[in-house]
């Protein structure tokens, strides 16, 4: 009677005023269990345990195609934001496999997050209940977890080398140019619609073209960029962020990268390259894999272009990418900016019959003169004015230290107070952001339940407001990291004068004392009415800048 008692009180405690969810997952990889690891049958398993419970069940998540090593799932991320929120105390799954296979942050949730936060695991087929003293079995049966995982990623990783072998294509979207064959999803097809821009691109670059002049013919002629045909054809909802920038022209900047790529794949003479990126268990892509280490197999398809025209667009490309002469890089490489787009000024010879060492901006080399100007600066011109810069800030400061550093603490004050006071504001706005979207996040969810809303729309507004609160947040953790450097750094006006004093009598420059001395280089240009282009030349000093400004007309 009394051992009787004694459960039956336990039973009440445990069964309580609980507001229970039910958490459901399925990976690919699960298929292979059948019908018994759907998410259907999960979720109607734990239903009715639940309901002879005699729990509420408050909301119902579910992961469909997420591996358990991902604990970036959406759904599951949802859930732990609703605890945080104080809306559930009880997680139930079929298993603890369901709720992650990676042991160290599965474990993590159920011996850190979920007591933390007042809340009861139960993994139903698995026994465990962190109400009850029988969850010692946990840990290792997370540690298996992970190992299946393993052993399951090993098998698709030696499957998918198989395929590259045998010149079989494997990737989520045919190359651009292509299609995947209805009939064999392993095979391409040419694109009809695509394939002319593909040899367009070629018949450039065989003309001696960099990928920076093909991408500025392709914005003249609006040829649409990858990623907007992708979409189009319901393949991938992506926009670029040029299209994000300008709906309506922005689908004709094409990246750089992308036309690089396009010229370099060996897809185009009719192979399949494959295995191109380094691949680690848990952790993903480390890194890309040199072309001599690709497996190709040539043959798999037509070519879009031959075999001869593709060796010389890819020769040519190598060519251009290149050191200067000397073998170096450049002076002031990292050090010059351009004052209006915030690009880099690059180097590069000019074509005249005496070449010169000239640098110009980046975005005006990309994109033309639509969307920057060139703000050209001969390297000697650069040289002269930063040597003589350096040379008469260390004299005025071995001549008057102390006022020299008096200038220089009024300046960062003021500087300082500006920057900070703008921070500030920038991080308080996109903060108030933030608790925006939290609180749409819960009222959208809130529809759902209620039926207000489809779980399609439902979807898709939740995809826009989490992409926006990412992108908010690292704003504002580099906001606070910036704000932070700004209010820890001290104006050391005398450290400046000392270092500076150094270098009076200097006549060569070097990267190790430009890169000592200089924080930046920011080149300006105004166009006036009669045409004639007037550059300014702000040298910022390290150790927090005196504003120097040198005009330079051409």
């Amino acid at each position: 009677m009394m051992n009787g008692f004694e459960d039956t009180g336990m039973d009440a405690v445990l069964a309580g005023s609980f507001r229970a969810a039910i958490y459901c997952r399925l990976s690919k990889d699960d298929d292979l269990d059948g019908e018994s690891a759907s998410i259907a049958n999960q979720r109607d398993m734990l239903e009715t345990y639940c309901e002879k419970q005699g729990w509420e069940v408050v909301a119902i998540y579910q992961d469909d195609g997420y591996t358990g090593l991902n604990m970036e799932r959406p759904d599951l991320k949802r859930m732990l934001k609703a605890i945080e929120c104080r809306q559930i105390n009880l997680v139930i799954t079929k298993d603890l496999s369901r709720l992650g296979r990676n042991y160290l942050q599965t474990g993590f949730l159920i011996e850190d997050f979920f007591p933390r936060h007042g809340v009861r695991y139960i993994a139903m087929n698995d026994g465990i209940d962190t109400m009850r003293d029988n969850n010692d079995i946990a840990p290792f049966k997370n540690i298996l977890n992970e190992m299946y995982s393993k052993d399951i990623s090993k098998k698709v990783h030696s499957s998918y080398v198989l395929k590259a072998q045998k010149g079989q294509f494997t990737g989520c979207l045919a190359p651009f140019g292509y299609k995947k064959d209805p009939e064999d999803k392993n095979h391409l097809l040419i694109d009809e619609e695509t394939a002319p821009i593909v040899r367009l691109l070629f018949a450039w670059a065989l003309e001696g073209h960099g990928p920076n002049y093909i991408r500025r013919r392709l914005e003249e002629q609006k040829i649409p960029c990858p990623t907007y045909w992708n979409r189009v054809r319901g393949l991938r909802n992506v926009s670029t962020k040029w299209e994000k920038k300008d709906p309506v022209n922005g689908r004709y900047m094409w990246d750089f990268t992308v036309i690089k790529d396009i010229l370099l794949n060996p897809v185009y003479t009719g192979a399949i390259a494959s295995q191109k990126k380094e691949y680690r268990f848990k952790i993903g892509t480390i890194g890309e894999r040199k072309p001599e280490d690709w497996i190709v197999v040539e043959g798999q398809h037509k070519p879009l272009v031959d075999r001869k025209t593709f060796d010389i667009v890819g020769s040519k490309l190598k060519s251009r990418q290149r050191p200067r002469q000397s073998g170096e890089y450049s002076l002031f490489a990292g050090l010059i900016k351009c004052g209006e787009c915030g690009k880099s000024l690059t180097i590069r010879y000019t074509n005249d019959k005496h070449p010169k060492q000239i640098y110009s901006c980046k975005t005006y080399n990309a994109f033309g003169k639509q969307h920057c100007t060139q703000h050209r600066v001969e390297y000697d011109t650069l040289y002269s004015l930063v040597l003589n810069k350096i040379r008469e800030c260390a004299r005025a400061a071995l001549m008057d230290g102390e006022a020299v550093a008096g200038k220089l603490t009024d300046t960062c004050e003021a500087e300082q107070k500006g920057q900070r006071e703008a921070l500030e504001r920038s991080l308080s706005k996109d903060e108030g952001r933030i608790d925006v979207l939290e609180k749409m996040v819960l009222r959208l969810y809130e529809d759902m339940v209620a039926g207000r809303i489809s779980e399609a729309n439902f979807n898709l507004l939740m995809e826009k407001t989490q992409t926006e609160q990412a992108e908010l947040k690292a704003k504002v953790v580099e906001g606070r990291k910036k704000l932070a450097d700004e209010i820890q750094l001290a104006c050391d006006a005398r450290q400046w004068v000392e270092a500076i004093q150094e270098y009076a009598d200097i006549t060569e420059l070097d990267a190790a004392t430009l890169n000592r001395l200089i924080k930046e280089i920011v080149v300006h240009e105004h166009i006036d009415s009669e045409k004639t282009r007037h550059i300014s030349i702000e040298i910022h000093f390290n150790l927090k800048p005196i504003p120097e400004v040198e005009q330079v007309t051409a």
